[in-house]
C-alpha cells in the first residue's frame, strides 16, 4: 500500500517500525493503546504505525484477539516469526500430494487431516464452554488416548515439519487449519478460517471423554438420538449436523483404528455430495464377510458391490425423516451442500474460541 510505502520513507515514522516489528508482545500492547485512540489529527505517529501494522502482507497470531483463557498454562508465542497463512496452507498441500504419491494406492491424509480438525474441535460444550479447538490439547493425555481419537497421531506427527518450518503458528490453528486445506484441495468450497487459537501446555483441562459421536449405540432409535445429543450440545440444528456428516466423502475407516472397514465413496480424495447420493440410491445392507472370511468387525453396511460402507450412524441420516429431507436437497444440489458445509465447519473449527466478531479495521 501507498501508506505503508510512505511509512518506510519517512523518518519520523521509519524509526518507529523496528521498535514495534520486533516483538509481537511489544506490538500488541501499543496496538491496544492506539485503538483507544484511532487515526485522527491528533494520533501519534506510534499510533499511526500500530494501526497500519495489520494490514500487512503477514497474518501474525496477534491480527486477531486471541482467545480469552483463564489457564494459567496458556503458551504465548510472542517471539516466534511472522508468517503468511497461504505459505501454510500450501505447505500443508505439498505434504497431502507428496504422502498421497509415496503411499500409491489411492488413499492419503485428506481424510486423516479432515478428522483431526473435527475431533479438536467436537468436544466443545456449549453449556459451560468447555473443550473446542482452543489449546490443541490432543497433544496430551487424556485426548490424545482417547478411542476416539486412535490413529490421528499419524496426522499430528505428519504436520510436525511443518510446525518446525512455521513455528509462529499454534498448533490448535495448524491442526485445524489441516483440515481446511484439506477440503480445498479436495475440491471443496473455500473455508473462512481465523488465526488466533492458542496452545496449552498440558491435558488438565481436557473434558471429559464420550463428547465425540459414536457410530453406533445399539439400536436405530438410540444412535439418531445420539447424533443428535452430540451435536445439539455444541450448538448445531439437524441441517448443520447433516452438512458436517458430508464430510464422509473423504477418507475412509480403519480396521486398527476405528474396527470398521472402507470407504464412503469411489472417490475418498474427492470432496463432493456423492455420500448423500448413495446414501439416498445404494441399497445398503449389514456387512457379513470381508475378503472372503466372515466379517468379525462392528456392525456396518455394505453397497451391492461390498466396496463400499456407512456406518449405522450415517444410515440414521436416511431413517429419521427429518435428517433424510436434507440428505434429499444435498443429493440434488452440490453448490447447496458446499455452502451449508463452509459455514458449518467453520463454525465447528472455531468452537471454545472467543473470537472478535469486528472485522479488522474496526475497533471501537
Amino acid at each position: 500500500l501507498i501508506s505503508q510505502i510512505f511509512f518506510a520513507i519517512t523518518h519520523k515514522y521509519n524509526s518507529i517500525l523496528p521498535h514495534h516489528t520486533s516483538t509481537s508482545i511489544i506490538f500488541s500492547k501499543m496496538f491496544n493503546a492506539a485503538s483507544r485512540i484511532g487515526i485522527s489529527k491528533v494520533a501519534s505517529p506510534a499510533a499511526a504505525v500500530i494501526f497500519l501494522g495489520v494490514s500487512n502482507q503477514y497474518q501474525y497470531q496477534y491480527q486477531y484477539q486471541h482467545p480469552h483463557t483463564t489457564s494459567t498454562s496458556t503458551i504465548v508465542q510472542a517471539d516466534a516469526p511472522p508468517f503468511k497463512i497461504e505459505s501454510v496452507k500450501a505447505a500443508i498441500a505439498d505434504l497431502i500430494e507428496n504422502d498421497a504419491e509415496k503411499r500409491g494406492d489411492g488413499t492419503s491424509l485428506t481424510g486423516t487431516f479432515v478428522r483431526l480438525a473435527w475431533h479438536c474441535s467436537g468436544s466443545y460444550s456449549a453449556a459451560d464452554g468447555s473443550g473446542g479447538s482452543n489449546g490443541a490439547r490432543m497433544r496430551f493425555s487424556p485426548e490424545a488416548k482417547w478411542g476416539a481419537n486412535a490413529g490421528l497421531d499419524i496426522a499430528r506427527d505428519a504436520l510436525e515439519p511443518i510446525k518446525e518450518k512455521f513455528p509462529g503458528i499454534s498448533y490448535a490453528d495448524l491442526y485445524t487449519l489441516s483440515g481446511v486445506v484439506a477440503v480445498e484441495q479436495a475440491g471443496g468450497p473455500n473455508i473462512p478460517f481465523r488465526l488466533g487459537r492458542t496452545d496449552f501446555d498440558d491435558g488438565s483441562t481436557s473434558p471429559p471423554d464420550g463428547r465425540l459421536p459414536d457410530a453406533d449405540k445399539g439400536s436405530k432409535k438410540m444412535t439418531i438420538q445420539h447424533v443428535r445429543d452430540v451435536f445439539y450440545r455444541m450448538g448445531f440444528n439437524d441441517r448443520e449436523i447433516v452438512a458436517l456428516l458430508g464430510a464422509h466423502a473423504l477418507g475412509r475407516c480403519h480396521t486398527d483404528a476405528s474396527g470398521y472397514w472402507g470407504p464412503w465413496t469411489f472417490a475418498e480424495n474427492t470432496m463432493s455430495n456423492e455420500y448423500f447420493r448413495l446414501l439416498i440410491e445404494e441399497r445398503w445392507s449389514p456387512k457379513i464377510s470381508h475378503n472372503g472370511k466372515p466379517w468379525d468387525g462392528p456392525d456396518q453396511y455394505e453397497d451391492s458391490t461390498g466396496k463400499l460402507m456407512m456406518l449405522p450412524s450415517d444410515i440414521a441420516l436416511i431413517q429419521d425423516p427429518e435428517f433424510k429431507k436434507i440428505v434429499e436437497i444435498y443429493a440434488k444440489d452440490e453448490d447447496v451442500f458446499f455452502k451449508d458445509f463452509a459455514k458449518a465447519f467453520a463454525k465447528l473449527l472455531e468452537l471454545g474460541c472467543a473470537f472478535t466478531t469486528k472485522p479488522w479495521y474496526q475497533f471501537w
